[in-house]
């Protein structure tokens, strides 16, 4: 499952990285959606916390793989709370997952250059950029909200090569998502790489589609300098 070691960096130019789950700990996004929305969607509604719980999960999971998954404008309109303040009184659960700021220094110190691409509202994408310098440790972001796709559409690679140009044979992908790691492959990204263990709170996951890495310390960009 785990093979870093095949990486040839000496043939990669372009690090793409996802953010939620693989940058940062998913545990922030995880804990929202399944701990502090129900409670907080419940009190608002003046709900039966059980049954807000279980229709949220039934209504989220509907969206499951399109882009009103990720879109908080759509679920704050949809549930009829401002999801954006909900998140902020949670903010200080958002944090880097291990070794994260270490690899991007290599990857910079490699002369890669790296770019997040991300799934994220950009309500979502803000508040982590303001409770992190995530934005200061790499090249650029992109949002696929901006593209009116997600990442799991093989046309959202279309669309970010558009933006930002990068030959799919010399880049890397690393990504918690497997149904986003397959729409890069079948784009042509030459290099994919799972994260075993996107939520810091949750078991790690057996993957067979595609190499994975349980932390960044794992993986040293050739060239990198040591941090």
């Amino acid at each position: 499952m785990i093979v870093p070691a095949t990486l040839d960096w000496s043939s990669i130019d372009t690090v793409l990285l996802d953010m939620d789950g693989t940058l940062l700990d998913l545990h922030f996004d995880s804990f929202f959606w399944l701990e502090h929305l129900p409670v907080r969607y419940a009190d608002i509604h003046k709900m039966d916390e059980k049954t807000a719980r279980e229709w949220l999960h039934e209504r989220i999971m509907k969206e499951y793989g399109t882009l009103n998954w990720y879109c908080l404008d759509y679920w704050s309109q949809e549930l009829n709370v401002d999801i954006v303040a909900l998140k902020k009184e949670v903010a200080d659960r958002i944090a880097f997952r291990p070794y994260v700021q270490d690899f991007l220094k290599q990857v910079k110190a490699a002369g890669m250059r790296s770019v997040i691409v991300t799934n994220a509202h950009r309500g979502s994408l803000s508040l982590k950029l303001e409770r992190t310098d995530l934005a200061e440790r790499v090249d650029s972001i992109v949002c696929s909200h901006d593209f009116g796709l997600p990442k799991e559409d093989l046309t959202f690679w279309t669309k970010l090569q558009e933006v930002e140009p990068f030959n799919p044979q010399r880049t890397l992908l690393i990504d918690d998502s497997l149904s986003v790691l397959a729409s890069a492959k079948k784009y042509g990204i030459r290099y994919l790489l799972a994260i075993s263990q996107p939520d810091s709170q949750s078991p790690i996951r057996d993957i067979d589609e595609f190499g994975a890495v349980e932390h960044f310390h794992e993986l040293k960009p050739e060239g990198g300098k040591d941090v």
